[in-house]
């Protein structure tokens, strides 16, 4: 699966075609219209535009189907190099087929191919197991040695969803239990049901952790109706609104892993590959503990400015 690539970020230049006159054009296809996914798109907008690149944007409305349709749609337009942000790791794989079929190189970000990068032109993914890590180590610290329950509300059982959580358990102090583990489905409804149910049956659980922030929120309603309001919440995400709820007590931790950077990182990288410089295949959105105290030193998760 192109070990080297994923673990080290092998240098790598691009064999794939680019305007040899006139500004680079990009196609970015994008998986759905959520808060992810807007912020995502702002990033490569703005990014795009100040490196005088031409730029068609679609999105697939977490559509696997549509997806391809609009993959074939930038194919058709002739752009240099396609940007991806796939409805899921299972509906890149025809999509990686498609563009190497018709010599279109085509960048990812957040998933990679079941087979490996040979086929894309680079990718831009988060380190989910220390994102899991970063929120353990600061749940074993506060412990201080006590013994305590925590439980776990996770993504939507995806390899991406479980290498997170993966990383979670694995650095969790011997004196941290986990009691429960429930899926939230990104979903703050679904997250909020689940952490009600785990109160139910664990009344003395003293930490959640809680894949994002958006499912974050709705496990503090739930704890907070359930009369556990002293219940710590670890999370990931790193947003204005997360924060806001670091400050206020709602949350005691998150990590940031800013959106803006990967929508940077994606055209800065592709354009950089498509000119052959010696740039790294596969970059990674930087991770940061972000609690209480340097709240106002998280990096900026979103675009400020409209698209």
């Amino acid at each position: 699966m192109g070990l080297c690539l994923l673990l080290s970020g092998c240098a790598a230049s691009s064999t794939g075609r680019s305007s040899s006159s006139g500004p680079p054009s990009l196609g970015f296809v994008n998986g759905d219209t959520k808060h992810f996914h807007t912020c995502l798109e702002k990033a490569v907008r703005e990014t795009a535009a100040s490196n005088m690149a031409t730029l068609q944007v679609a999105n697939s409305r977490a559509s696997a189907g549509r997806e391809l349709s609009n993959i074939k749609a930038m194919i058709d337009s002739e752009v240099d190099a396609i940007i991806i942000q796939s409805v899921d790791s299972k509906a890149l794989d025809a999509d990686v087929a498609m563009a190497k079929k018709a010599g279109i190189p085509l960048f990812v970000t957040s998933y990679t191919p079941s087979d490996g990068n040979d086929d894309v032109l680079g990718a831009v993914l988060f380190r989910l197991p220390e994102i899991g890590r970063l929120n353990a180590e600061w749940i074993s610290k506060d412990a201080d040695g006590r013994q305590v329950e925590v439980g776990i509300v996770s993504g939507d059982g995806t390899s991406s969803s479980n290498s997170m959580v993966r990383g979670f358990t694995k650095a969790l102090a011997d004196n941290v239990k986990v009691v429960a583990s429930e899926p939230g489905g990104y979903d703050r409804s679904k997250a909020k049901s689940a952490a009600s149910r785990m109160i139910r049956s664990h009344p003395d659980l003293q930490y959640v952790f809680v894949a994002n922030e958006d499912m974050a929120f709705g496990v503090r309603e739930a704890l907070d109706q359930a009369g556990s309001t002293d219940v710590r919440i670890v999370t990931a995400n790193g947003t204005d609104e997360g924060l806001a709820a670091l400050k206020d007590g709602r949350f005691s931790a998150t990590v940031s892993s800013p959106v803006m950077e990967m929508g940077e990182l994606a055209v800065t990288s592709a354009l950089s590959l498509l000119r052959g410089d010696q740039t790294d295949k596969i970059a990674y959105v930087p991770n940061r503990l972000i609690t209480e105290g340097n709240a106002d030193t998280a990096p900026i998760y979103c675009p400020y400015d409209d698209i």
